[in-house]
């Protein structure tokens, strides 16, 4: 497939415009020491209250909030209660959600290199396959109606939404991280 000049546009919008909610919720996780249980346990902990949100508002193609459940019960913990989120209506609103949520597989096989041997991985683990990523930027390019700011203006408040959630949930599993 001969990628477009145009593929992920509305993604680098959506990139720009949230670039330090982004920058935010990675330093509330970047302290997170998945090499032992306790850290991976709290880590995972947080991404289930915020996922246990996102999911039933964004429908993704391939939910991970089964694979985190796995992950937690393995690790002998009950799933947390999620986060609240408006549920908005708006197709743009759940494409912001949906921008937010797949691109955060993209630092799973990474994150999941970081975890210590004999913990669960399959949230973790559960990257895009070959291809899977420029599909997704061009379904969001496809779902914004042409010229319609509003729409936009919608998926930046979902993006902003999503990354508010894993912020909200991550803080608190920071201060018992660090104590």
């Amino acid at each position: 497939m001969k990628k477009s000049p145009h593929v992920g546009h509305i993604r680098l919008a959506l990139r720009d415009a949230t670039a330090g909610n982004h920058r935010q919720v990675d330093g509330l996780f970047a302290d997170h020491s998945l090499d032992s249980p306790d850290g991976y346990r709290a880590f995972l902990t947080a991404h289930a209250r915020a996922l246990g949100a996102l999911e039933p508002v964004a429908c993704p193609a391939a939910p991970r909030l089964p694979l985190l459940a796995s992950d937690i019960a393995a690790l002998g913990q009950a799933m947390p209660e999620p986060l609240p989120l408006e549920d908005r209506s708006g197709e743009g609103y759940r494409w912001g959600l949906l921008y937010a949520l797949e691109g955060s597989r993209l630092g799973g096989a990474m994150l999941a290199r970081k975890v210590a041997p004999g913990l669960p991985t399959a949230y973790l683990s559960a990257v895009h396959g070959k291809g899977e990523w420029i599909a997704f930027q061009q379904a969001l390019d496809s779902a914004a109606p042409q010229g319609d700011d509003a729409w936009l203006d919608d998926a930046v408040e979902g993006a902003r939404a999503a990354f508010s959630i894993f912020a909200r949930a991550g803080a608190p599993e920071q201060a018992a991280v660090h104590g």
